[in-house]
């Protein structure tokens, strides 16, 4: 299941960059709604959102239909829906610290390049991308240490499905359902060290960087 994990990280300049880009400079008057939309991983319990993707990704769904049409098969309780709800589920996770970095990098840096005759496209990738490093850095560890953790979205849309669609939370459920603690304790416990490991980095690296970025400014 390490691609589950990793996929929400690894697309996420696929998707995530040009969404918080957006909502961080654009003017559109539905940007509050999409906003809203963006968060709401964070408040809807997992279930839900887990079965509205079923729902949706079943045979009877508009993309399970369309993905029949298109003689993919249906992703419902398979790895590519796991693909799927993990990308969904970590959405805010990856896009919240990814806006509030672009939103911290004001209009100064951006009007400073179009006076030395860079397009958009090109202050975007020369300016705003390497200040906004830091939080790349947030979102990829954030989405990453969430995915790692998913149950509700997984168990509801992919099963658990051993080899296919089970992964390690979904694991320590079934040890402990079992009353297998001993089994439940290893993987628990790995899952608590390396998640506070994770964060650490990240709480760690994060002060380096804004310093480096400091430094750099002065």
């Amino acid at each position: 299941m390490l691609a589950t994990i990793l996929y929400p990280i690894i697309s996420s300049h696929d998707y995530a960059s040009p969404l918080a880009w957006w909502l961080a400079r654009g003017t559109s008057r539905w940007r509050a709604a999409v906003r809203a939309l963006v968060s709401l991983p964070l408040v809807l319990p997992p279930s839900v959102l887990g079965f509205y993707l079923l729902l949706a990704l079943g045979a009877q769904g508009p993309i399970g239909r369309l993905t029949q049409a298109l003689g993919w098969g249906l992703m419902a309780f398979s790895f590519k829906g796991l693909l799927v709800g993990s990308l969904l589920y970590s959405l805010p996770f990856v896009v919240q610290p990814l806006t509030d970095a672009f939103e911290a990098i004001g209009q100064r840096p951006l009007e400073a390049a179009a006076t030395l005759r860079a397009s958009p496209l090109d202050a975007f990738w020369s300016v705003a991308l390497p200040l906004a490093r830091p939080g790349y850095l947030t979102g990829a560890v954030m989405g990453f240490a969430h995915t790692l953790g998913e149950f509700g979205v997984v168990l509801m849309i992919g099963g658990n499905i051993p080899g296919r669609t089970r992964t390690i939370a979904v694991q320590i459920y079934d040890h402990v359902e079992a009353l297998e603690y001993a089994q439940a304790h290893w993987l628990a416990g790995g899952m608590l060290a390396f998640s506070f490991a994770v964060l650490l980095a990240l709480h760690w690296l994060q002060p380096r960087r804004t310093a480096g970025a400091a430094g750099e400014g002065g």
